[in-house]
């Protein structure tokens, strides 16, 4: 379901990597970044009969900031993925229309993990990111 080779998941994993306390493993055969719990799933797809069905291998699935859903909603990248969906997940699919890893909003990818990651990791990893002082791929 996943290459390592991928160059967005190379650069999903530069990001998740860089957050305190996370380890990578395969899960339902796609990478998943966690701590106590999954933040990032890497790759996706939609749920329904199969003729509608939709993959989006090079997407990202994170738990947004309740105040953040409705415009990411509204965006045509984002996608209401399966069985996550139910829970407040939401899609991004990083390579949508033909979009190159180039010309990802990396900025964008890192304040959606970030969100994900302070929704679902323990308050004690939180305050060391905090301590870390967070910047954004294209900053730092």
């Amino acid at each position: 379901m996943f290459d390592d080779d991928d160059p967005y998941l190379a650069r999903v994993r530069a990001i998740c990597g860089r957050f305190p306390g996370v380890s990578e493993r395969v899960s339902h055969g796609r990478p998943t970044f966690r701590t106590a719990k999954i933040f990032v799933t890497y790759g996706g797809g939609t749920k329904g009969p199969a003729a509608t069905r939709v993959r989006y291998d090079h997407s990202i699935l994170v738990l947004p900031d309740e105040a953040e859903r409705p415009a990411l909603e509204q965006d045509e990248r984002y996608y209401l993925p399966a069985y996550e969906g139910a829970y407040g997940w939401i899609g991004l699919d990083l390579a949508r229309g033909g979009t190159t890893v180039a010309q990802v909003d990396w900025d964008e990818v890192f304040e959606l993990v970030d969100a994900s990651y302070r929704l679902v990791s323990p308050p004690r990893l939180v305050a060391e990111w905090d301590d870390l002082g967070q910047v954004p791929p294209s900053s730092g």
